[in-house]
Formats: C-alpha cells, structure tokens, sequence
C-alpha cells in the first residue's frame, strides 16, 4: 500500500469524532485506507460494504438493531452514499452509546448530495477527502514526473505494468461513471448525451464556463449544464474554480473556470494515448495548467483557499492562495522552463499586493525573477510548501 498523506489526520479524527466520513471518488483508494487501520487500531473492525447485495440487505432492513451487536468494534460501511436512510439510525446509535470512533463511513460523493446526512449526524461526524495520489505522496523524481502527468492519481491507472493497461482502465473508470454511477447517485440523463457532455468539458479544459453555450451545443438548456456540473462536482470529477473578487474599480470576471479533476481522465476523454504523444497536443498547455494548480491545492495546509483573477482588461492570474480575507500568493503556471513576465501578472501582483509571487514551471532550476517573483518546478514547490506556508 502507498502511505496516504492523510493517515494521520483520519486517525485523529477517529480518536475524537463518534463518526469519521472518509469521501473521494470511487477508486481511489478509501477502502483500502480504511481496512489499512486493522494494523493501526486496538478496536476490532467490522467492514460492510452496500455495492454487496448481502450487505445492503442486512443494513437496509433493521440497521439499528443489526449493527448495536458491534458496539465496541470500528464499523466500517463503503459507499454509504447507497442507503441515505441509514444516517437517522446512526445517530440514534451514536446518542445511544457516544464513544470516539464507532463509525468510519466511506463515501463516493460530498456530503451536499448525501441528502440529510448533514442533519442527522451534525456535531456527531468529521469528513476527510482523499484524492488521486499526488506527486507529494509519491516522492516523484523529474524523470517520473510527465508520466504522472499523463497517467493521473488513481492508483490501478498509476500502477497498472503498461501504459495500454493504464489507459484501458481510465476508459472503463469513465464508462462505468457514465452508465451507473451518477444513476446511483440521482442524475437521470441519457449516458449518451452525458458522455457527449464531457467530452466538450474536456475540449473547454480550464477555460471560463459558459454554460449557455454549452447547452446550445449539447440541446439543452444552461440550467441543465449547471445542474450536470453540481453532480460531477460533488462525485469529485471536476473541480470549479472560483474568480477572486475584490474591490479595484474594475469589471471582474464572475464566470468560473472548470477543470477536469483527474490529469488521466482528461487524457483519455481528449483521446491522448501515449504519454509521449502528451506534449505536442493542442491541449497540453491547459492540461498542464490544470494538473499543476490542482497538484498545488492538493497539498495547501489547512485554512488557505484558492481563486482564480481576471479583469475586464486582461489583468490575470492562473492561481491566487488567500489566507483568511487576504491575498497573499499570486501563482502564474507555464509548461516551458523559461518563462517570460506578463503584463497580466505583474498588473495582478500590483493590484493585490502579495508579497510572495512565484511561476510554477514543469522542472526548471529555482531563481528569483524579480524580487518578489520565484521561479521554481512544480515537484520543488509542492514539496516546499509545508515550509513555505508555515510561515505565512
């Protein structure tokens, strides 16, 4: 097993919280994390999960009085989001005998469309997110690192014994998301037009959403585009993210950018089928975008968030890190390893006055630009930021 950054964090969570919900996308590695803990815990563990016909009958009739049998054990129930129902009689349980760590519940969607389950188990669970394995995690060398790029983070896709298997097995992750999961989790629409869906999401990779134009490609409406994004958003397959709005007496741009989650998943859905066919696609620039600012927010400490800049005018910046209400980094992200200054960036650096500035390149050598302007690679920069942001 691959250590997962977050192991730590999970068990402290455990020693406090009667129930612990551990949520990615499927695949990912929850389950694995989760049965990782027998070695890890005095508590014995029960595991049910309700993708088993016989697990989710035993838990759908009855619960309560089934699982009161394990009171002293660690409960473990994958892919929880199946049986909603279930979160009104874990509360009754937890109320009833309230001990740190009786439930640890693996999920494949956020909380926001697990209906209810914030109600029914406030102040009583915890959630942790594990996403694809980061370049952090695999203490990747520069050599390792393009096939990273191109193969993504969940772990088959990472540690299949060729790239064909690799890519094979992304096409399936994406088939089997568009035929069952997302019926599973409540969006009832044509997998045809849905897969045709991502494939324009692919195209649009990292650039601004307009979802009216969206619809009027796909036949639809942009209501309806919107209401695919909250599914793919909550199922963990992109991540949107948000212009950074402040008060400069200029027309900001409100329109988000959307970014498939998974570097692999794009790649397959734009239909890159080498890793050494990656860098002389149309699309490499923004996939690369995609894959070094999604690195870089996997791996902010606690208490920072991420936005994105754009004026009117053409002022921008691919990446801005916020702590509290205060911009404090700005982040421009380039493919090359000699990077030039826009006038966008330094007009969004002057504009919100951060003091710590840096263009993430893919492996250059770590140089100040200007005096509060850093080149560096993106291996050496998510490596440092433990360092860097302490201090900020």
């Amino acid at each position: 097993m691959i250590p997962r950054s977050i192991q730590s964090e999970l068990l402290k969570l455990l020693d406090f919280y009667p129930a612990v919900g551990l949520i990615g996308p499927r695949q990912v590695g929850k389950t694995t994390l989760a049965l990782a803990l027998k070695n890890l815990t005095n508590r014995p563990i029960q595991y049910f999960d309700l993708d088993k016909t016989e697990d989710y009958v035993r838990l759908s009739q009855e619960p309560g009085f089934f699982l009161s049998q394990y009171q002293e054990y660690l409960i473990i129930i994958d892919e929880v989001q199946r049986l909603p129902a279930l979160f009104s009689e874990l509360r009754s349980l937890i109320d009833k005998h309230r001990v740190p760590g009786r439930f640890l519940l693996l999920g494949s969607t956020s909380p926001l469309l697990m209906r209810n389950t914030s109600d029914s188990l406030a102040g009583r669970i915890a959630y942790l997110t594990l996403n694809p394995l980061s370049v952090s995690e695999l203490n990747l060398s520069n050599s390792d690192l393009r096939k990273h790029w191109w193969r993504g983070g969940f772990p088959d896709a990472w540690l299949a014994p060729s790239d064909e298997l690799s890519a094979h097995w992304r096409e399936s992750f994406v088939r089997t998301y568009v035929e069952r999961d997302l019926q599973f989790l409540g969006l009832q629409t044509d997998p045809l037009r849905f897969r045709s869906f991502l494939l324009m999401l692919a195209g649009t990779h990292g650039n601004l959403l307009n979802a009216e134009s969206l619809g009027r490609s796909l036949g639809t409406s942009g209501n309806t585009i919107r209401h695919y994004l909250n599914f793919l958003e909550s199922s963990f397959f992109v991540h949107i993210l948000r212009p950074y709005h402040v008060n400069l007496g200029k027309r900001l741009v409100k329109s988000p950018k959307v970014y498939i989650r998974d570097s692999g998943l794009l790649h397959t859905l734009l239909g890159i089928h080498s890793e050494q066919s990656l860098v002389t696609h149309a699309q490499s620039g923004a996939s690369w975008e995609g894959y070094a600012l999604l690195q870089i927010i996997d791996a902010l400490p606690s208490g920072w968030e991420s936005y994105f800049f754009r004026t009117s005018d053409g002022t921008e910046c691919d990446l801005i890190l916020v702590k509290g209400l205060k911009p404090v980094c700005c982040i421009e992200i380039k493919l090359g390893n000699t990077p030039s200054l826009s006038k966008g960036f330094i007009s969004t650096i002057q504009n919100l006055k951060t003091a710590h500035n840096f263009m993430i390149t893919y492996d250059s050598e770590t140089y100040l630009l200007k005096d509060n302007i850093r080149v560096i690679g993106l291996l050496d920069f998510v490596r440092r930021i433990p360092e860097l942001f302490s201090e900020l």
